[in-house]
């Protein structure tokens, strides 16, 4: 209601003063923008105060409350300029419509904290966001484990899961198959709950790598009670002691 009574009265500020006069607000900057302007800036004023989560004040002033003023200022002298036209002249559509204007953006500046359903914000306060677990990651979209993410080495790295923290041991472990039939095995993305070595395939006891816990690897075949795994960097090898892993 501030708005299109604000709007009215810009309007109105182009339209004739007097009949059979060709001037308008615009003729005088006291009528023009301190008058017909001076209530637009008032509106202008009440609106952002609304828009605002809570009031502010410029100079100790609440800029709804100034605002308010100016709107009831403007409306008490249009009223006095409607009421004392000069004689033989009649008051044109400009001077009708704006005091119209002024005294329904003025209303509804006083009525605004006295009702209600008018006294509402416009802008809701904004909703607390939810923390995050410490080291979580928002879903990629991609999945994980098991899925490949864009500019990832095959074998890498997914992301964590929701609550676990960085780096740290995998929950409520999933016990893997021991004695897997080679014909049923499927890769699998798995994390050890302890550091543990992976061998290199050719059988040497010298470990090429050591799988840390709280990281993803992928399981590409089985051998037995071992696991052939292959780490981040591509390099594969075979996990001796597959016990207690946390399958994906």
């Amino acid at each position: 209601m501030v708005i299109g009574a604000a709007v009215l009265l810009f309007i109105a500020s182009f339209l004739k003063t007097y009949d059979g006069f060709d001037s308008n607000a615009w003729d005088g900057l006291g009528s023009g923008l301190g008058l017909y302007m001076g209530a637009v800036a008032g509106a202008a004023l009440i609106v952002v105060n609304r828009c605002l989560p809570q009031p502010r004040k410029v100079l100790g002033l609440d800029l709804g409350n100034t605002g308010v003023g100016f709107t009831v200022l403007v409306a008490w002298i249009m009223f006095w300029d409607l009421v004392d036209v000069p004689d033989q002249v009649d008051a044109g559509g400009g001077l009708i419509l704006g005091f119209i204007a002024s005294a329904v953006l003025a209303g509804a500046a006083v009525a605004t904290p006295l009702v209600p359903p008018l006294s509402a914000a416009l802008v809701g306060a904004p909703k607390p966001v939810a923390p995050q677990p410490y080291g979580a990651q928002p879903p990629s979209g991609y999945g994980y484990p098991g899925a490949q993410q864009p500019g990832q080495p095959y074998g890498g790295q997914p992301q964590p899961q929701p609550g676990q923290p960085f780096g740290g041991q995998p929950q409520a472990p999933q016990q893997a198959q021991a004695a897997q039939p080679a014909g049923d095995f499927s890769p699998f993305w798995f994390a050890v709950p302890v550091a543990r070595p992976l061998y290199g395939e050719d059988g040497s006891p010298t470990p090429i790598a050591e799988l840390a816990p709280g990281t993803w690897y992928l399981a590409v075949e089985q051998r037995g009670a071992a696991l052939v795994a292959q780490t981040q960097d591509g390099r594969r090898g075979v996990l001796q002691d597959a016990s207690g892993i946390q399958r994906g």
